[in-house]
């Protein structure tokens, strides 16, 4: 969840980090911020926006290509997590970090040879020479990483035309439900409950309750039931911004936000694909100052 859930997004943000001594925190993690125009990844983007993959350790663009399906999954139960095989903190991590790797590596159908694998990470942990020269296991890796950001960058833009049409079909059509209201931007709304007070500026911290959904009903944030969340105006995503300031204090609205107001091309995490537009209950309980 992105609001009330970073364990997994930290765990990541540490790892990351450790791959990359000396360079600058590319992460500012809190709820606010996952709200705001993606995240923070301007350390690893060229001036054109393209991520300069050869310019990372390729553990680092290991876990930037395959761990974003994992980022935001909530952890498997008490009842299905496999059993550490000692009760040696430094052999259950290990046991942990390895079964990771091997099911990112088959959800994203990387082809590998497990035994091939183990020999190479136990040659390279232990210092020994390795099967082949410097120069192959460069050129190796180097078209590997290529194979790997062809894909993903394949895969974006193909799930990213999909979303898109998606995206129309549904705006199209919602817009002449009953009650729906469509802004010269593409966001849309609708009132769930009148409120009648003051309504927030952009230097406000608003008191909200929230669920975001996907077109298809998956939930993907909310606030947790009782507990509220204080959001800065300034700083949410646009499709946010410009609804809730429309909002009277104490009114509850549904909000209908394309992509483009969203996460746009590229999505966020896992759970948010590219051009994926969301649809957002929000209940404005206070404002702030």
């Amino acid at each position: 969840m992105f609001l009330t859930d970073l364990s997994g997004f930290s765990a990541f943000y540490s790892a990351i980090s450790s791959s990359m001594p000396g360079r600058d925190r590319i992460f500012h993690i809190n709820k606010t911020n996952l709200l705001v125009n993606h995240f923070h990844f301007s350390s690893f983007f060229a001036p054109g926006g393209k991520m300069q993959f050869n310019k990372l350790p390729i553990s680092t663009v290991i876990a930037l290509a395959l761990s974003t399906t994992q980022v935001f999954a909530a952890p498997p139960s008490a009842s299905s997590a496999p059993k550490a095989a000692t009760e040696s903190q430094t052999d259950t991590i290990s046991y942990a970090v390895g079964a990771s790797v091997g099911r990112n590596f088959k959800k994203e159908n990387v082809e590998i040879n497990s035994k091939e694998f183990i020999a190479g990470f136990k040659d390279a942990i232990s210092g020994d020479k390795l099967k082949i020269s410097e120069e192959e296991f460069k050129s190796i890796l180097t078209n590997f990483q290529r194979d790997m950001r062809n894909k993903m960058v394949a895969n974006q833009r193909e799930e990213g035309v999909k979303n898109k049409k998606l995206e129309e079909e549904f705006l199209a059509k919602n817009s002449k439900n009953e009650g729906v209201v469509s802004l010269p931007s593409g966001l849309q709304y609708k009132i769930i409950k009148a409120g009648n007070g003051p309504k927030v500026q952009d230097s406000d911290i608003a008191e909200v309750n929230y669920r975001g959904t996907l077109l298809d009903g998956t939930q993907f944030d909310a606030t947790l039931p009782g507990k509220s969340a204080n959001l800065k105006i300034g700083q949410v995503i646009a499709g946010w911004k410009e609804g809730i300031k429309l909002m009277p204090t104490g009114s509850k609205w549904q909000f209908f936000i394309p992509a483009k107001l969203a996460y746009g091309e590229k999505g966020v995490g896992s759970d948010i694909g590219p051009n994926e537009m969301l649809i957002f209950d929000i209940e404005l309980v206070s404002i702030k100052k």
